[in-house]
Formats: C-alpha cells, structure tokens, sequence
C-alpha cells in the first residue's frame, strides 16, 4: 500500500459505531454525588467503552503508548478463530489510538508497519477503520447545515483516500467482512445508492449473516437522518431480527431504530406502548439466550437498563445497570452531551425506583 495513503490515517478516539450516530445534544439532569449502594459515581464511569475486557482494555493501553504486539497477537488471533464479531470490534478499539491527534501517524502502527510489512492483514484492517473514522471526526457531528465547507471538503477529501485503504485490506483477507465494515461507514458519508449498498449488505452478510456490528452499521445507512426513512430503517431491523438466530443480539435493532426516530428521547409514555414493550420483551430473551462472551452482549444490556427505567420497569433495569456500572461507552448514554451524568441519572432513578416497591 503507498506509503503517502498510509500516512493520511488519522483518528480521534471515537467509538466504531458512536461516530456514525448525531447526539441528540440532551444534557441530562445531574445524578446526586452520592451513587446508591454499590454503585460507582459519574467520575469514576469509562466513558470509552460498554463494559470491561481484560484482553482489550490493556492491548488498548500499550498501543497508545507505541507497542503493537498485544494488539497484533489479538487480532491474530480473532482472524484465526474467524470470530468476525470480535475482530470488528477490537479493530474499532485499536483504529482509536491509530494515530497521533496532530495528523501524524501513531507510534504504534510505524512499528507494527515496520516489524510486518504494510500487507499483514490485521494491520491493514486497522488502517481501513481509522481512515474512515478520521474522515467523520473531521465532518464532526453537526447537521449538514451548521458544517462548514472546510469541513465538508477535509470530510470528502478523507473519504476518498478509504476507498483504496479499505481495499487493500479487503484484498489480504476477502472471507474477513471487517473492512467491508468500514466500507459502509464510508458509504453512508459519500451517500451510496440503495442499490450499491444491498450488494455491499449482500457481500458482509454472505461472511457473516448475523454480525451484530455489521447491522448496528448498516443500520445507520437506513434512517431518516441519512439515506433512508424510519419505514426502511425500521423495515431493516425487523427483518434482521426476526431472520436471526436466539443469542444474536440482533433484537437490539428495532428499538434502535425505534429510539432514533424520536424527536426527544426522554418522553416515558412513549416507551410504555404494547409495541414498544413487546420489542424490549424480545430483547430480554435474546439477552438471555446469548453466549456471555457476545462482543454485543453488554451494548444490549445498556440499551435495555435504558428502556426498562423508562417503562417503569425497575428491578429489571437495576439488574441491567448492575452488570454494566463503570462503563457508559454505549448508547443511549452516548446521545447525551454528558454520558457519564445521563447514565447514572437514568440507572439511580431505576435503583431507587426498586427500593421503593
């Protein structure tokens, strides 16, 4: 791969999927400073990540601090295990500290580069997600109409640049669809046609017919807010749902799609439909079917303890908001200017909600 392409791989620390999605720009009330019981307070939430991953988290670390080795002997290892779901998700941790914020390349992936070559598989993969991300952290994540034309033409000019990027590494590993997901991440910035992203769909969903971070993805392509409708969108993630597998997670799109296309996310009597309650029954047995090592396992349980507080539901959503505590990288939380407040707003109200029963 050129050297000069390489090198334009920027990223600021931004989630695989988060970027993709617009706040809603809610604040939130401020939780109290005292958490219940057992509990841990806004300050002490990883706003980074949904949930622990003693594997990851530390891989993560070392790579920010220039070593590569961890994070090539983890993705190694999720490329030889063909564990599509896992690779896609360490590769969006690993695309995070790619480079340096300045623009220049991270320590970490010079050296990787220069130890392995620029055609090892896994550092390509990693090359092809930061590239994209850096194409929309240099958009940001205001409307169309409040962003500027330097913006719009960094935005494009980066996008660009991923088109070569991501195939190279889809070259390296064609049974892998991790690049391709970044190739739909792509597609939704240079506004691809419905058609060329059904065969882009076809092509990851013939690798991997139920990877949950594929359709969460793809998922984004189909709403109102880019190149879809809620109909379409909601239309995507019924049918994904119910063609899925018990334990795929993939329940957790129709309330996706549901939740964005509310206009405030904060209206309890909307959540308290039949619909809506259905779908988060449908949610609960495919959480509890799942493998507990799912890599969409602990998103799932953050959007669940969400929905469940909101239909009043509380000793439910306690026992969601327990399992997750000390991490908020996941929406809905990541919709709110202040995650780590939103979310303990949300799960104290579910904990004392319960106590009071």
């Amino acid at each position: 791969m050129n050297t000069d392409i390489a090198r334009v791989v920027v990223l600021v620390a931004v989630g695989a999927i988060c970027f993709l999605v617009y706040r809603h720009h809610a604040s939130g009330p401020t939780p109290p400073d005292t958490p219940p019981p057992g509990f841990l307070p806004p300050s002490r939430q990883n706003t980074t990540f949904a949930g622990p991953d003693p594997a990851l988290h530390p891989a993560v670390g070392i790579a920010s601090r220039g070593r590569w080795e961890p994070a090539a002997r983890l993705l190694a290892a999720t490329r030889e295990k063909r564990d599509w779901a896992l690779r896609g998700a360490y590769v969006g941790a690993f695309a995070t500290v790619a480079v340096r914020p300045d623009g220049g390349e991270a320590a970490f992936l010079t050296a990787w580069e220069q130890a392995v070559g620029p055609d090892d598989p896994d550092l390509a993969a990693v090359r092809a997600e930061a590239v994209v991300e850096l194409a929309w952290q240099l958009r940001g994540s205001a409307w169309a109409k409040d962003t500027s034309q330097e913006r719009f033409r960094d935005f494009h000019g980066v996008l660009a640049v991923s088109h070569g990027v991501i195939a190279h590494a889809v070259e390296l590993a064609p049974e892998d669809p991790t690049p391709l997901l970044a190739d739909v991440s792509a597609g939704i910035g240079r506004g691809r046609s419905h058609e060329e992203m059904r065969a882009l769909w076809a092509r990851i969903t013939a690798l991997d017919p139920y990877h949950c971070g594929a359709h969460l993805r793809a998922l984004q392509y189909w709403c109102a807010k880019w190149h879809g409708s809620e109909e379409l969108a909601t239309s995507f993630a019924r049918e994904a749902a119910a063609a899925a597998p018990a334990g795929s997670l993939l329940t957790m799109l129709p309330l996706l799609a549901w939740l964005e296309h509310q206009p405030d996310i904060d209206k309890p009597p909307r959540y308290r439909t039949p619909e809506v309650t259905a779908l988060v029954d449908a949610a609960l047995a495919d959480v509890a079917a799942a493998h507990p090592d799912h890599p969409c396992l602990l998103r799932a349980r953050h959007l669940l303890a969400f929905f469940l507080t909101q239909q009043a539901r509380y000793p439910e959503a306690a026992v969601e908001f327990r399992r997750v505590d000390g991490h908020v990288g996941a929406p809905p939380w990541v919709y709110f200017d202040d995650p780590a407040a939103a979310y303990c707003h949300w799960r104290d109200r579910a904990v004392r909600g319960g106590r009071r029963r």
